[in-house]
């Protein structure tokens, strides 16, 4: 039994050192905007730079790739992933772990927006404590965590195989990876928004899935 619990142990471990670098990362960044570092130079000449102008249809692509970052698409998505997932093994844990994280992701992305207040980069004025709801991005955030997790649940829930893994974690990949592309060439956020939002949802995801594996349940595929 201890040769069991043993790498589990270290397996949760790394983990939760895993997402407190992550949430590291999150408060290095938030110190960067705060207190107008380096890192909000390259937001400065990111922001500033010429943008190409697309054909409507091609602008039309461009926001729905943005969208897959939007709470309200991503949560629902999530969400309904997770009843269908929950009545399919007979078990509330799925539903219990998507609706855990997005209560945990808006809370503390949240809070941060109102406590930070920064101002969009549309304005072409960088202001902090102004009301604005630009750092850290939730859209961001939102595609890492809820894509993340509804793949996570995928992957515990249905296959086990090595290869499917690297395929979800590919696509959570791209997703993420296109919502912030797409948002630095709209300019809807800085940098650094998208930088901050990445930690904190990549802190909230690994965090998540270590607590969601301190407790197995026989419901999942081992």
């Amino acid at each position: 039994m201890l040769e069991t619990l043993d790498p589990r142990r270290r397996q949760m471990a790394r983990a939760f050192w895993g997402s407190a670098a992550l949430f590291l990362g999150f408060l290095i960044t938030t110190q960067q905007v705060l207190t107008n570092g380096s890192l909000i130079k390259v937001d400065a000449t990111i922001a500033n730079a010429h943008r190409h102008n697309f054909t409507p249809w091609i602008d039309f692509i461009l926001m729905k790739i943005d969208n897959l970052g939007l709470r309200g698409l991503t949560a629902t998505i999530l969400v309904l992933s997770a009843l269908l997932i929950a009545w399919k093994f007979k078990t509330w844990r799925p539903l219990n772990l998507a609706v855990i994280s997005l209560l945990a992701l808006n809370l503390v992305v949240g809070l941060a927006k109102l406590a930070v207040g920064r101002t969009k980069p549309k304005l072409n004025i960088d202001l902090i404590y102004a009301g604005g709801l630009s750092y850290p991005s939730g859209h961001a955030s939102n595609a890492l965590l809820t894509w993340g997790i509804l793949a996570y649940l995928i992957y515990r829930y249905t296959y086990r195989d090595g290869y499917h893994g690297r395929l979800l974690a590919g696509g959570v990949t791209v997703i993420t990876l296109s919502v912030c592309t797409v948002s630095l060439f709209r300019n809807t956020h800085w940098l650094s928004d998208l930088l901050g939002g990445l930690f904190i949802g990549g802190a909230l995801l690994v965090l998540v899935i270590a607590i969601d594996r301190s407790f197995p349940s026989e419901s999942q595929r081992s």
